[in-house]
């Protein structure tokens, strides 16, 4: 991230800071690999280490189920919260994959605000997928919209506050995200190759100060039995920082200020990247102008995954390569390592002679296995599986049948 100060901060770093009676503001810094990568300095009323109190928070069912026996899935997320009823940003995610490098969940907000959440086990990247809001955070107040990604560092303290119900695809990382490294000159400037620039993140542009004591804080972190929660307690309001300057802080990026990169025949997904994390990659499928070699067949080709499981999360529009398999807006599909895979037989003759896709998804290709959380488990399709071929052993078409899909 490129360098940004908001409030009021000392003409030196590590040099007193006081306010106008006199008194020591405390000086935090939030970095990143050990003093070695991206960080802040933020300059804050209170003590930012004062707790008097820490207890156990009870996390939704954070297990996940092997992908076993082998073969791709889709998943209807938009079957998760069919009650209407809003859940909390954080305390109501569900999981639906992960492994030990990234989590998925997905949530579906009323208007309530979340508790003040703090990640101490990666960045998170959500995908707003409808609804609008803000996040509310330590370093200021950052406004979301439809089609943002909003990325919270590691550790930061904050709290969403939908201003009208949210669908919220919630990848969160086990480790820091950033922009691909050939899109970054070794300074770390967006390059102009890079699909999108400085100019199209938007981070937190005043401070918000919040007066309070003993608040709560749920943490989410890591132990040797995997993934757990704290409650902590602290004297002061995390909120109460009066400045701050550095590299690392929240921002949003809006699908839309991404330029899609095409080709005269069919560009392979990593053009279509957005963010890296530590064995995994974040990539978004838009709305383009597609291939224009006179033979060029538009949809993809098979492909077999063959070091990596892929997820699409398909948000927007119309994706023509399934065309034919049940999928659907709000679906996921998990395409596993050992599984070839592509386009419905019917979509590559359809695709023919096509010049734009009228398509929006979200992407995740992971290095390690996904294993499917309760929300996966919950939202599963059994018949997508045998959609390639027409037929399956295992799924009902409603007669007492297999399922049958068109390949014609």
């Amino acid at each position: 991230m490129y360098y940004r100060q908001v409030g009021t901060v000392p003409p030196k770093r590590h040099t007193q800071h006081r306010d106008p009676e006199g008194h020591l503001y405390r000086e935090e810094l939030m970095g990143e690999e050990g003093f070695s990568s991206d960080s802040s300095l933020l300059y804050h009323r209170g003590v930012p280490s004062a707790i008097v109190d820490s207890q156990v928070w009870e996390l939704g069912d954070q297990a996940l189920t092997p992908n076993h026996p082998l073969k791709p899935r889709h998943l209807r997320l938009h079957s998760l919260f069919e009650d209407g009823a809003g859940a909390c940003p954080v305390e109501g995610r569900r999981l639906v994959l992960g492994n030990a490098d990234v989590r998925i969940a997905y949530v579906v907000t009323g208007v309530e605000a979340s508790p003040l959440y703090r990640n101490a086990i990666g960045d998170e990247c959500v995908y707003v997928q409808s609804g609008s809001g803000t996040v509310e955070t330590v370093f200021g107040v950052v406004p979301y919209r439809a089609g943002d990604y909003v990325v919270v560092p590691r550790a930061t303290d904050h709290r969403w506050v939908p201003a009208e119900p949210s669908r919220l695809y919630a990848i969160e990382a086990n480790s820091h995200l950033h922009p691909p490294k050939r899109y970054l000159s070794r300074f770390g400037q967006l390059l102009e190759h890079a699909p999108y620039c400085e100019r199209d993140l938007h981070g937190p542009t005043a401070i918000h100060l919040v007066d309070g004591t003993d608040v709560e804080v749920l943490v989410k972190h890591r132990t040797s039995r995997g993934v757990v929660g704290t409650r902590l307690t602290y004297a002061t309001h995390p909120f109460d920082v009066v400045g701050w300057d550095g590299c690392l802080y929240p921002y949003t990026f809006n699908i839309e200020d991404y330029m899609p990169i095409t080709g005269k025949v069919h560009q392979p997904p990593p053009v279509h990247q957005v963010f890296e994390g530590w064995n995994f990659v974040v990539c978004n499928f838009l709305p383009r102008k597609v291939d224009y070699h006179e033979l060029a067949i538009p949809v993809p080709y098979y492909h077999s995954n063959v070091d990596s499981d892929e997820v699409m999360f398909y948000v927007g529009g119309d994706y023509e390569a399934r065309k034919g398999s049940g999928i659907n807006i709000g679906s996921i599909s998990l395409h596993p390592g050992g599984h070839a895979h592509g386009p419905q037989p019917s979509a590559i003759e359809a695709s023919l002679g096509v010049d734009y896709f009228e398509e929006s998804a979200v992407m995740v290709d992971t290095f390690k296995p996904l294993e499917l959380g309760e929300g996966g488990l919950a939202a599963e399709d059994p018949a997508y599986a045998w959609s390639w071929a027409g037929r399956g052993p295992d799924a009902d078409n409603g007669d007492g049948g297999p399922a049958v899909y068109s390949n014609s």
